[in-house]
């Protein structure tokens, strides 16, 4: 369903539905999202007579059926939403992109883990730690990010076709994962929603992840060893907050000269 609606409409209702599906105070429905359903706009219309058809109680299943909706909205929005969904929907990962601001692209990776910056283009994010409150004790929660020249120091260059396969076993689970993506009858189709997140990024993009193997040769077979087989220096919170530890992970970060992509893979218990 591809909309004809500008960004800002677009980032409004999109805000509007997370704030519901939150529990908090959604922004108003005016301006932009309205003229744009007024004059026709598909998607938005679909969006909006979706929602006005969703019983306000409970309050649980109401959530719920936000959270459907508002994922269908991101999906349909764009293709590359659409693949980021797919790849890491189900999984404990963090995706995101900032603009790149500084010659030093460490300082805009650490504003990304911060969630101090918007997507450039307002597409979807993929963040379970959002509204979490442990973000009140860790600001960063998952992450501790260290400053920018060591963040530096715990990243290894990657080429791109490891890039894509680094990315693809994010959609593995760290423990208990009974269908590694070697193995799996969709293994392409996973490297090809890899293969569309990293494409927004362009042929010129590099690549660095925080998997050891990379410290000695920039193409690791990640699909070989997949997320239980990876080893990486660790980017994670240490304290133990709302009986969860965390204890792995494997990160991606893209680098191009207008944007930095963030894509972050976790271990919990």
């Amino acid at each position: 369903m591809p909309s004809s609606a500008d960004q800002p409409a677009l980032d409004l209702l999109d805000a509007h539905l997370e704030a519901l599906g939150d529990g908090t105070d959604p922004p108003l429905l005016e301006g932009p999202v309205l003229l744009a359903a007024e004059e026709g706009d598909e998607l938005v219309r679909w969006a909006l007579d979706r929602l006005r058809r969703l019983p306000s109680e409970p309050k649980d299943a109401f959530a719920r059926r936000i959270g459907s909706l508002l994922e269908e909205f991101r999906s349909r929005r764009c293709p590359w939403n659409a693949a980021a969904l797919r790849l890491l929907g189900a999984t404990y990962t963090f995706a995101a992109t900032g603009p790149r601001r500084y010659e030093d692209w460490a300082h805009d990776v650490r504003a990304v883990l911060h969630r101090s910056v918007p997507d450039p283009r307002g597409w979807v994010r993929l963040d379970g730690d959002r509204a979490n409150t442990a973000r009140h004790t860790v600001p960063a929660y998952p992450f501790d990010p260290p400053d920018s020249a060591e963040l530096r120091r715990r990243l290894y260059a990657l080429e791109a076709e490891a890039a894509v396969a680094a990315l693809a076993v994010m959609a593995e689970e760290w423990q208990s994962e009974h269908a590694p993506v070697r193995s799996r009858p969709d293994r392409n189709a996973v490297l090809t929603d890899a293969r569309t997140l990293l494409d927004r990024y362009g042929p010129a993009a590099r690549y660095w992840t925080n998997a050891t193997a990379a410290a000695s040769d920039p193409a690791p077979d990640f699909l070989a060893a997949g997320l239980q087989g990876t080893r990486s220096h660790g980017f994670l919170t240490s304290e133990y907050i709302n009986g969860l530890d965390l204890l792995e992970d494997l990160g991606l970060i893209a680098v191009t000269d207008d944007e930095v992509g963030v894509f972050w893979s976790f271990g919990a218990y």
